[in-house]
């Protein structure tokens, strides 16, 4: 079987790390209620098609319960769509939230700069 050869960097997808931060009066813990409500204010904003596009994935390893702040990675055209997908969340499992951005990052190592500290 022959091996296969790896894509070129100038073909692979570039990706972008977006860190925020969950405001509410209450503390969300699970990460998967986050992740399924940012995946849901981005269906609602971009449609399927939109959210195929942008590659976007939640990090669950990434995501600080006790600061409430996360990070999503998302192909470096979708930034702003992500941006506004957060904005148009307003409760996550019944508790009133907004989501803000911290900051955007082309590494993952300083993206969990802005989520640590």
């Amino acid at each position: 079987m022959a091996k296969l050869k790896p894509i070129l960097p100038t073909l692979r997808e570039k990706k972008r790390y977006l860190a925020f931060e969950i405001l509410s009066k209450s503390k969300i813990k699970a990460h998967s209620d986050v992740s399924r409500a940012i995946w849901q204010g981005m269906l609602s904003f971009n449609g399927t098609r939109g959210v195929a596009q942008a590659g976007m994935q939640v990090l669950p390893e990434k995501y600080n319960d006790k600061r409430q702040r996360g990070i999503v990675r998302v192909n470096h055209k979708n930034v702003d769509a992500l941006k506004a997908g957060l904005a148009l969340i307003q409760d996550i499992d019944t508790a009133p939230v907004s989501i803000r951005s911290i900051g955007v990052s082309g590494s993952i190592k300083k993206a969990t700069r802005y989520v640590a500290g």
